[in-house]
């Protein structure tokens, strides 16, 4: 047996459009979109925006994005202003006792993303 890819289905939260337009700012590429899914690309890894919205479920969904380079990430999060933008909750770059380097993004829905640094 090969698993070839995992594609998970994220929830949009209320604002189905908002949702689609964060992602499109934070970097991904919408690939296909109609009213009950978006796929959205960047490299190799890919995901479905679900227009789904549940807050119990969102709040205590979790996705772990790793990156080369978690710096440049903060960079661009930080020149976007998608904080301004968007209902989103930040936290920086920090090293957590898990031994990982992770920025935590709280997208529109609830949804938090631990966008974590490729450990060398």
């Amino acid at each position: 047996m090969k698993a070839i890819k995992l594609r998970p289905f994220i929830p949009s939260g209320e604002d189905y459009s908002l949702a689609q337009s964060f992602f499109e700012e934070l970097g991904f590429k919408k690939l296909y979109s109609d009213n009950g899914v978006s796929i959205f690309q960047m490299g190799e890894l890919e995901f479905f925006l679900q227009n789904f919205h549940n807050q119990e479920f969102q709040n205590n969904f979790m996705i772990d994005l790793l990156v080369e380079d978690l710096d440049d990430w903060w960079m661009h999060i930080q020149a976007a202003e998608l904080e301004k933008k968007y209902p989103i909750k930040l936290k920086e770059p920090d090293l957590y006792p898990w031994g990982k380097r992770e920025i935590h993004l709280i997208d529109p829905a609830g949804v938090c993303w631990h966008i974590s640094q490729k450990q060398s």
